[in-house]
């Protein structure tokens, strides 16, 4: 059952079309590289499409109507946004739902350290990562600083071109000859992750100074640096999140451009399709569109900004009682169990230098459209949600309904490995779920690799999706 190349089934219409879409999502995942960015880029976009802070219709005691568009952020790192549709709520909505957090390093709260006249941050790696792929890129800071006064600082170092950048050594390969005997598990470890981000001391006049600073003058001027332009103390690391990213924006792939190599497609590549479908609902759906994009995937869904969070819960209670439900759980339970889902989050790619990985009849391939995996989980389909027949055939229906270039795949061979989602979170509600996403080479890497063609297809196919 071999699926057409997408490429070859465009009229010049789409093709401008999926190039103008392209370009608008590689603008994003440059200038949005972390949850906080993310978030607050697409509450601006919902704001502009007519959505209204639900917090605020709450305190005004507003009625919604069909057609009504509201959205909730949870801590600005999760976000959902809902369009209410003709039919009663308790029959069902339909659901995108993507994560926004990406794999990275994140600063540790005493982090600043000088040794041997270098100054260096100390981190913690955040989700799946190979260690050893850090070392050597140029990288940026992006995060908050949080101070006791309650003012939060944003902080953003190393995207202007004007930006210094920072970096993580790696030993040369001169002296590498017991490194390489490592596994490549080890050939980098966790401690070793130190962000080198400063070399020049503290000029201190004879007879100034205290000996604390003469004795770490490298540390004592980034001190001042951050004073300065950030108005932070070093104890104000206590209390920031700060992120480690590559520097730069994404970039076309290949001669033909047909590419996209960027860092944060796992899962930007799905969660800025989902975020476009939902606000380009041209006419009132009839069943309830609901978009969540959430934090903290990469580390299991935990925490209150994940998926496992009463958060999702408590706003759809909030819509419904708005919407004249009442309050009672009742229909809570109605809506959630009779809804439909796309967990929307990428696959693995084919990649022909590492073919042996795969099962390449249940592959995805990039160019082939979006892509659907009825389960995920590890070996014989342990923690996946597995998408029931009959959804199966809901979906298949209404993608090639509106020609829709599909796939199905699985997540590499079963024995090796396998990973997950969050569809199987929310079909603990009774909800029907199936993941889909785009395929993606590289993935967790620094840099990443989607095909144009893909990221399309999923704009296209979560927009049939939100008006079945």
């Amino acid at each position: 059952m071999e699926r057409k190349n997408a490429w070859t089934t465009y009229s010049p219409e789409q093709t401008s079309e999926l190039e103008e879409f392209s370009r608008a999502y590689t603008s994003f995942i440059s200038e949005n590289k972390t949850e906080r960015e993310c978030a607050s880029a697409a509450i601006a976009l919902a704001e502009a499409a007519g959505y209204t802070n639900l917090n605020d219709l709450i305190a005004a005691g507003a009625t919604l109507e069909p057609g009504a568009r509201v959205y909730a952020s949870n801590r600005g790192k999760s976000l959902i946004l809902i369009e209410l549709g003709s039919k009663p709520l308790t029959e069902g909505m339909n659901i995108l739902g993507a994560h926004i957090d990406s794999p990275r390093l994140d600063v540790k709260q005493n982090p600043l350290e000088e040794k041997n006249d270098l100054a260096y941050l100390d981190t913690h790696y955040y989700g799946g990562v190979k260690k050893y792929q850090w070392v050597t890129l140029p990288l940026a800071i992006h995060g908050v600083v949080a101070k006791k006064d309650g003012t939060v600082v944003p902080v953003c170092v190393g995207e202007d071109p004007s930006d210094p950048v920072f970096v993580i050594s790696d030993l040369l390969i001169h002296l590498s000859q017991e490194q390489l005997q490592k596994k490549a598990s080890e050939v980098i470890e966790g401690e070793m992750l130190d962000l080198l981000v400063g070399h020049k001391p503290l000029v201190i006049a004879e007879g100034e100074g205290d000996e604390k600073d003469k004795k770490d003058a490298v540390k004592s001027l980034l001190l001042q640096i951050l004073t300065e332009q950030y108005q932070m103390d070093e104890e104000d690391f206590l209390s920031a999140e700060l992120e480690i990213v590559p520097a730069g924006p994404a970039r076309d792939l290949g001669f033909d451009r047909s590419m996209i190599l960027g860092y944060g497609h796992d899962d930007r590549s799905c969660s800025y399709p989902s975020l476009r479908a939902q606000l380009e609902l041209k006419e009132v759906p009839a069943r309830t569109a609901l978009t969540i994009l959430v934090d903290k995937e990469e580390i299991g869904s935990v925490g209150s900004t994940g998926m496992t969070s009463r958060f999702f819960e408590n706003v759809v209670a909030e819509v419904l009682a708005l919407a004249g439900y009442g309050e009672g759980s009742l229909a809570l339970r109605r809506c959630l169990a009779n809804s439909h889902m796309l967990s929307s989050d990428v696959s693995a790619g084919f990649d022909p230098s590492f073919a042996s990985a795969f099962e390449p009849k249940n592959a995805a391939y990039l160019g082939h459209g979006l892509t659907f995996n009825k389960f995920t989980g590890r070996g014989g389909k342990g923690g996946s949600n597995d998408a029931d027949a009959e959804y199966v055939a809901l979906i298949r229906r209404v993608m090639d309904e509106h020609d829709v270039n599909w796939q199905t795949a699985e997540l590499g061979k079963v024995d090796l490995g396998g990973g997950g989602t969050i569809a199987y979170i929310l079909a603990e509600y009774g909800m029907q779920v199936i993941d889909c996403g785009v395929p993606v080479l590289s993935m967790h890497a620094p840099w990443e690799v989607i095909s144009k063609a893909d990221l399309y297809e999923a704009y296209r196919g979560y927009k049939a999706f939100l008006t079945l």
